[in-house]
Formats: C-alpha cells, structure tokens, sequence
C-alpha cells in the first residue's frame, strides 16, 4: 500500500516537472553573468560615490584660521595622506572599471570566474589598504602634534621631566592604539556595509559558476 502511494507520489512530481521551464547552460550562464557584471558595475559606482563623500567630508571647516597658522608643519602631513588616500581611491576606482569592462566581455566559464576572484581580490585589497593608511596617518599626526607643533610642546616636556616618563609614554601609546583599533574597527564596519553585501553576492555567483563546471 505504501509503495502505491510512493509511486503516485513520482508520477505526480514526474507530470509537473514537464511543465516546468528547463534551463540549458548557456541561459544559467549568461544569467550569471549578467548579474556578475551588474554587481562589479555597482562596486565601481560606488567607489565614485565614496571617493566624493571623502572629499565633501574633508573639506568641512573644523577650525579656525588662527588654529590652522598655528599648525602649519601638521597641516602639511595631513594634506599628504589626504591626497595620498585620493590617489590611491583614484587608482582602485580606475582598477574596478577596468574589472566592469573584463568581466563584461569574458565567453566562458573559467574566465568568468577567474574574473570574479580578481573583482573580490581587487576590492579586499582596496579595503586593508585604506586601513592601514588611516593608522599610518592617524599614528603620524599624533606623534607631530605631541612633540612638533608648538601648542603642545609643553605637554611634551611635562612629560620629560615627569618622574616615571615611560609609563606616561606607555599609557599614551596605549590611548593611541586603543583609539585606533576603534577608529579602525568602525571604518572596517563601514566598507563592510558598503563592498561587503556585494562581495557576498559575487561569491555566490562563483559558487553557482563552481556547479555548471562540475
């Protein structure tokens, strides 16, 4: 009795998956590949997007003109990492198009998937890098505020003649590095947020592409 049912049970799927739309490899590919081409297109759209928003986000005022005279060498490094950090969005955002055009223009699997690996690995390096630019920087400006610029001059020879200067140096590098792991963990969330959604659709586009090689 319970085979009958089993065997109902088959030929009931067998009669509905005939009328089901059955896709041939060349239409699951070129599916995929559109939405692969779609996702790195919108991973350079919004490395415009982020490079502009640094920009306006740079360029509000946060002090005076008399607080600007008075930290000029400071200024100086700043305005270096600043375009540092421009130049090489500039660079990735040229890299992510020149990814689109690639990716856009491959004929087969492999290359497809090949292309993919390189969008994801383009893009992680593009994140590490702004990172470690930012603590470089961060790191940099501390340490010409502290000891170079003359309106903290003083804090730096209260610490000299401090009784035990290395632990206050201690504690401050401390601070430095606490703030930086903060500041750090923060801008991380944020190209997570941004790239990482992406980055997450592409992988399972290189899964899919993974099976139709199978």
């Amino acid at each position: 009795m319970m085979m009958d049912e089993l065997d109902l049970l088959k030929k009931d799927w067998q009669s509905k998956e005939e009328h089901l739309p059955k896709l041939s490899f060349d239409e699951i590919y070129k599916m995929i590949w559109k939405k692969s081409s779609s996702i790195v297109k919108w991973i350079f759209y919004i490395s415009i997007i982020e490079f502009l928003f640094w920009i306006v986000l740079s360029n509000i005022p946060t002090k005076s003109d008399s607080q600007l005279d008075a930290a000029k060498y400071t200024n100086t490094i700043a305005m270096f990492f600043e375009y540092l950090g421009y130049g090489i969005t500039l660079f990735f955002i040229i890299k992510f198009y020149l990814n689109y055009k690639k990716i856009s223009s491959v004929d087969s699997t492999r290359k497809l998937m090949k292309n993919i690996l390189k969008v994801r690995k383009t893009v992680m390096t593009y994140v590490w890098l702004s990172i470690c630019l930012f603590a470089v920087s961060l790191i940099t400006l501390i340490v010409e505020l502290l000891f170079f610029e003359p309106e903290f001059t003083s804090f730096a020879d209260k610490v000299a003649n401090a009784e035990n200067p290395w632990m206050v140096y201690f504690v401050l590098f401390i601070g430095v590095v606490f703030t930086i792991l903060i500041i750090g963990t923060l801008l991380w969330l944020f190209y997570k947020l941004v790239y990482g959604i992406l980055l997450k659709r592409l992988n399972a586009n290189y899964r899919e592409l993974k099976k139709l090689e199978i």
